[in-house]
């Protein structure tokens, strides 16, 4: 990881900054409202009083995590006001009260699908990421976060046995990038359903059509998702085997539609802006696979490689450009930098 690690700290006050920035901005804004009688309709900011910015609830999620991320494996990069700044933007969001009004609109009534599975995964995802760090700090928001990520544990397990189906698509509903972000954190009865699921739903899955990839706002590669998240589950021999024919041609970097960097025709478009994430979490996924395949194998060096060509593509879109990008790039950008 050294040098992905020189890069990230070489970015970190500029991440950092444009996190803070977008945790804090709450126009403009995607609601989702569920009316069930004319307005007037809950601002979500009263909602949702913790994760109110960055353009829609999983997006402000995933910002507190690069921030939380960033302090805790690349503290030493940021000036010393920038890190007082980011430790006060999240203390000033995650607070029990702002948490356990989160907690309370999840566990009932259209929260209890809401932001299912995506945003519940990367809210998992925060709580993992407060709960490795010995920090006073990260220990109070830590607790503060952890009545939320109950519900959502709770919404997960009660979910996954009736969903008969994967969704296999590249955008947000794309089950297995939300059980991955919810699998490292997971315990007890949440690992058992999510390796139940993964069981049921890929684990007979042969020669994917990966050559079909990408559909045109993808964000996300649902072969290279579905690997990692199966890579987590088996053992590594037995996952060797599944990759091989699951993805017959890696070892050759083919299909060329899923091995080369995906254009970026406009950014400040919305769904178009997606692809510059998806060469960002191609190239997480890529990275995360050839660590767990045999070490020298073709398949391995062949994702390494892919994995260079896909972030140089996608790196130089996450500051400084559209907010249709800067709201929630950077997550993705740190999750490869720091894979």
């Amino acid at each position: 990881m050294s040098a992905r690690f020189d890069v990230l700290r070489g970015n970190a006050a500029d991440y950092a900054r444009t996190a803070l920035a977008c945790i804090d901005r709450e126009y403009p804004h995607l609601p989702i409202v569920y009316a069930v009688e004319p307005g007037p309709y809950p601002l979500h900011r009263d909602q949702h009083p913790a994760f109110y910015g960055s353009l829609d609830w999983h997006s402000a999620v995933e910002m507190h995590w690069v921030l939380v991320r960033l302090l805790r494996l690349a503290g030493s990069a940021l000036p010393a006001a920038l890190a007082d700044e980011v430790r006060a933007g999240l203390g000033a969001h995650l607070t029990p009260s702002n948490l356990a009004r989160e907690a309370e609109f999840f566990a009932s009534g259209p929260g209890r699908a809401r932001e299912r599975p995506y945003g519940w995964g990367w809210l998992l995802t925060l709580a993992h990421e407060l709960a490795a760090w010995s920090d006073p700090d990260a220990d109070a928001w830590a607790a503060a976060v952890r009545p939320l990520a109950d519900v959502l544990t709770a919404n997960l397990v009660g979910w996954l046995p009736a969903q008969t189906y994967p969704v296999r698509g590249g955008l947000h509903p794309n089950s297995a990038f939300g059980l991955l972000r919810s699998y490292d954190g997971a315990s007890g009865e949440l690992r058992t359903a999510i390796d139940d699921a993964v069981r049921r739903w890929y684990v007979d899955d042969t020669d994917y059509p990966a050559h079909y990839e990408p559909s045109g706002s993808d964000f996300l590669s649902p072969a290279l998702a579905e690997a990692e998240l199966v890579a987590r589950v088996l053992p590594p021999a037995e996952f060797a085997a599944w990759f091989a024919a699951f993805l017959p041609g890696a070892a050759s970097s083919a299909p060329a539609q899923l091995f080369a960097p995906v254009t970026v025709s406009d950014p400040s478009d919305g769904q178009l802006a997606h692809l510059a994430g998806l060469n960002l979490s191609r190239a997480w996924s890529m990275v995360a696979l050839a660590d767990v395949l045999p070490a020298g194998s073709a398949a391995a060096s062949a994702l390494a490689a892919s994995a260079v060509v896909h972030a140089e593509a996608g790196l130089p879109y996450v500051v400084g450009g559209d907010y249709m990008v800067e709201h929630w790039l950077a997550a993705y950008a740190v999750g490869y930098l720091t894979a």
